[in-house]
């Protein structure tokens, strides 16, 4: 996204907990991503499919009916899924973007370890189907289920609403697409009612309330506010994200014995 959100990613895998990230590969700042990424081999690098509220890889020209005139998807993730699904010429310009997209991620060099989709969009089912049939032919094995289970998170002191249910029953639909395409997927993903706001204080509140198995926690960390972080995400905390990855009291939390 920017070159500040990079550098936080570099920092939090150097001298943090952070192990995985996910690149946007029409991202502005795409080339530093990847160099930072050639020189840190340890860090597993994912595809961060864009199919709303951010920029395509293929030209207007090719996919009129998804983006405006200069190229950026919109933010209605309502019409865009209607139209996903009820509209086969949408379809086909829906799938020739998803496989643009591996494609500029294949050209990186990179191992692909994993694909998830910007705003949870792969949550859609037309759009996680595509992603996980094209995302195959690239070596795609591993896919983000963003199931938050709200029990956990009662048991963080939030009280889990209709929406947060609704939420983590639709994820299943995803999960059975995923398991069926052979696709290995996390039991549980934490990031949801917090996002942007995954401070160290919330993370010792989480850590002791993991459920068995593999469970993956998401950040939106980054070095320093800069306008490309100031116009999307105006009220996240990327720095105190940031911090929370580098915090040696949650490195000892995550160390301790189950």
């Amino acid at each position: 996204m920017s070159e500040a959100v990079n550098e936080g990613i570099e920092r939090a895998f150097r001298d943090g907990i952070l192990n995985a990230t996910s690149l946007m590969v029409g991202g502005a700042a795409v080339e530093d991503a990847v160099e930072r990424a050639r020189r840190n081999p340890g860090l597993k690098v994912g595809l961060h499919l864009v199919l709303v509220e951010g920029p395509a890889v293929l030209p207007p020209s090719d996919i009129p009916d998804l983006v405006n005139a200069s190229g950026q998807f919109p933010s209605d993730q309502v019409r865009l899924g209607v139209d996903y699904f009820f509209r086969p010429r949408v379809r086909r310009q829906l799938a020739a973007e998803i496989e643009a997209q591996f494609t500029a991620f294949a050209a990186t060099g990179l191992d692909l370890a994993h694909a998830d989709a910007h705003k949870h969009m792969h949550l859609h089912p037309t759009v996680g189907a595509l992603m996980l049939r094209i995302g195959r032919r690239f070596g795609l094995r591993q896919v983000r289920v963003p199931a938050e289970p709200p029990e956990v998170m009662a048991a963080c002191g939030v009280a889990p609403t209709l929406g947060a249910r609704a939420l983590h029953a639709w994820s299943q639909v995803l999960r059975r697409q995923a398991r069926r395409a052979g696709m290995t997927v996390p039991d549980a993903v934490f990031g949801l009612a917090w996002t942007g706001h995954m401070t160290e204080a919330r993370l010792l509140r989480l850590i002791p309330h993991l459920p068995q198995g593999r469970s993956e926690i998401y950040f939106h960390p980054a070095a320093r506010r800069d306008p490309v972080i100031d116009a999307l995400m105006p009220d996240y905390e990327h720095e105190a994200e940031l911090a929370a990855l580098l915090s040696p009291a949650v490195r000892s939390a995550l160390e301790q014995p189950a």
